[in-house]
């Protein structure tokens, strides 16, 4: 995207003016999207963004500056002006001031897509659409759809004065449904939105029809639904986006992002039991076709699989350039950023509570009360202690052992740390749900996943 001999002018000058290190971030953005309600094309768009965004450490203080104009000249000043910030920080030895012999790493296609994007017209997109709109009309009371079809398509370069060069693609889709159901009693949604990171194929391995009936039945179920109940009980929660609490509550402490701060009360705990001893929890980068997956992070290092708690024990946390400079922990390919106009932070790809050996109708095995969250909403979570309240999106009792009437309105409520203890079984039918998390670097794709899993006694918010 950008000559090698003006990346490497433009680290030389970072480095002549004082900076440790130096980090060029060149990415071009194609985005589609088309959005159908009931029937109706609400919009149909697309665009190309692209831009820069140069990194500076002195130590570890780091100045972040980024520009959209990517030419010769725009990219030397913007050098100039962020070394003008720091001003001389001292001599520089000989490596800053010759040239770089960059040591090139391009991405092999590990998640390329099978149906790139210009295979297909709007014609096929929209009628994929209304094949979704269509499966969600599971009965009369079902009185609006919206389907959101998302492609984007992102090309990468990571340079630094380290010689490192990285190049990679991305390649997204996301097709999103929305149903409500109305009745006298009032107005329930039901949402499914399936995402990888795959071309059109999306749809080959997600049946729109399917999709869009799984909406409508979730609006219905909801529809029915008595008001939950409240109070504490043992808890069932349903694989696939499921694991969203565990993201939100548990992920984010193990990120260096607030570890390095001691903001997490899982810092310091390395090699300490956090967890129960049926839980060890993942996050990967490598996932083939993720919906957060990547060859590279957003610093230019191959993604792994990390294994951030294994049987119970701490094992590992998340950790990108800056974050392993103030904790001497190892980078773990985690460094990213929602677009040039952020600098990286260590975040999570798709991380999930690998599977257990309880057949999942053991689970549910002499519970005399309590609730099976199947489908998992938002919520909210308090940083640095986990705590956190989360919507069950489809929730029924458990009575005797057994699945029985649908509830709604259920909220969750608990501590991360605490709640991962509480876990007494794991059952062994993983699933994986997409998701965008939002953070210190903005707004990232992202999966959780877990099997289904019995927490032995959680707080439940209800109107019952």
């Amino acid at each position: 995207m950008l000559d090698e001999i003006l990346v490497g002018d433009v680290l030389r000058r970072a480095r002549l003016g004082g900076a440790d290190f130096a980090e060029l971030y060149v990415e071009r953005w194609r985005r589609r999207a088309l959005r159908v309600l009931s029937g109706e094309v609400k919009e149909a768009t697309s665009g190309i963004e692209y831009g820069a965004g140069l990194r500076l450490f002195y130590g570890t203080e780091v100045v972040y500056a980024y520009t959209n104009d990517l030419s010769p000249e725009s990219l030397v000043e913007l050098t100039e002006t962020l070394v003008k910030l720091k001003g001389s920080a001292g001599q520089v030895d000989a490596q800053g001031q010759g040239g770089l012999d960059f040591r090139k790493a391009v991405a092999q296609g590990l998640h390329a897509p099978a149906i790139p994007f210009t295979a297909r017209d709007k014609r096929y997109r929209l009628e994929r659409i209304r094949e979704a709109e269509a499966g969600a009309q599971v009965s009369p009371q079902i009185k609006q759809v919206q389907s959101n079809l998302m492609e984007w398509e992102q090309e990468v370069l990571v340079a630094n004065s380290e010689g490192k060069w990285a190049e990679d693609r991305r390649v997204r889709t996301r097709l999103y449904v929305t149903a409500i159901a109305q009745d006298e009693s009032g107005m329930q949604t039901g949402v499914v939105g399936p995402g990888l990171s795959v071309g059109l194929e999306l749809f080959d391995r997600y049946s729109p029809a399917e999709i869009g009936r799984k909406a409508g039945m979730q609006a219905l179920t909801n529809l029915r639904a008595k008001p939950a109940p409240a109070g504490s009980m043992p808890v069932v929660i349903g694989n696939g986006f499921g694991g969203v609490i565990f993201h939100e509550a548990l992920g984010h402490l193990l990120e260096t992002t607030s570890v390095a701060k001691k903001a997490s009360v899982l810092s310091d705990k390395l090699g300490e039991k956090v967890a129960s001893e049926v839980v060890t929890y993942i996050d990967d980068g490598t996932t083939p076709h993720g919906w957060g997956s990547s060859e590279f992070d957003d610093e230019g290092l191959p993604t792994e699989r990390t294994v951030l708690i294994e049987n119970g024990v701490l094992k590992s946390y998340m950790v990108d350039r800056l974050g392993g400079m103030l904790t001497g922990y190892r980078p773990t390919g985690s460094g990213r950023r929602q677009d040039y106009t952020f600098a990286p932070t260590s975040r999570m790809r798709n991380t999930y509570i690998a599977p257990g050996s309880t057949p999942r109708e053991k689970l549910f095995e002499g519970i005399e009360y309590g609730l099976y969250a199947a489908d998992m909403g938002g919520g909210q979570v308090r940083p640095g202690s986990g705590e956190y309240n989360f919507a069950v999106k489809e929730g029924y009792i458990i009575r005797n052992g057994r699945i029985e009437e649908p509830v709604r309105g259920a909220m969750l409520v608990g501590k991360g740390p605490e709640s991962i203890k509480r876990i007494v079984a794991v059952s062994d039918d993983l699933e994986m749900g997409p998701g965008m998390c939002g953070s210190l670097s903005g707004s990232l794709p992202v999966e959780v996943g877990q099997p289904h899993l019995l927490i032995s006694e959680i707080v439940v918010g209800g109107q019952a």
